[in-house]
């Protein structure tokens, strides 16, 4: 059984709502584990559901005391964002217990490095460019402030991130496509993860 389930996409891709989704399909049985930023709160977001939101010097401390599994800082129109996970005790790979996570490709194979490749079951969702494009700007809109600069840098970034050859590199051999509707993309994962177990 693979312990891990690491759910990731590009920006827009809707991993946000299929990890929600697949969360409350399996009622419990998959424990979530949440990530951190010191990015500010988005309109909607909470603390210690979406992420916990700390500041530079929590990040130093976590750093100093060898806390810091995976870290990615990103330089913004607003200044640089980390996005980074704790050894916090979330996590305990005893064979009871299995987990969901959401994260970025890089963020993955730190993971991997950490744990191990033989914990883990990735799950790539992937959409077409312009699809992503026009949900992005639709939830920017929603934004009290909407940055579009950001909303930018973020899609060109993706594209390098996710190209086929990290992808490929990050040994991937499933994508789930999330181009029409969300329940079918929802359906085939939910799935593809009752397979495995």
């Amino acid at each position: 059984m693979k312990e891990i389930i690491f759910i990731m996409g590009k920006s827009a891709s809707g991993k946000d709502k299929i990890f929600k989704k697949i969360v409350n399909e399996f009622d419990g049985e998959l424990k979530t584990v949440v990530m951190y930023t010191t990015r500010p709160m988005r309109v909607g977001e909470r603390e210690g559901v979406e992420y916990h939101f700390v500041d530079d010097a929590e990040v130093e401390k976590l750093e100093q005391n060898g806390k810091i599994i995976e870290l990615r800082a990103y330089n913004t129109i607003n200044g640089v964002w980390k996005y980074f996970t704790a050894d916090d005790g979330q996590i305990v790979l005893d064979g009871k217990n299995r987990y969901i996570i959401i994260g970025t490709l890089e963020a993955y194979e730190k993971f991997v490095e950490f744990y191990g490749r033989e914990h883990f079951m990735p799950i790539y969702i992937e959409v077409d460019d312009d699809i992503r494009l026009e949900r992005s700007i639709k939830r920017e809109r929603k934004q009290l402030k909407p940055n579009y600069e950001e909303l930018c840098r973020r899609f060109l970034a993706d594209a390098k991130d996710f190209s086929e050859d990290n992808i490929k590199h990050a040994q991937i051999n499933r994508c789930f496509k999330n181009n029409g509707r969300l329940e079918d993309c929802i359906e085939e994962i939910k799935q593809y993860i009752m397979q495995s177990q």
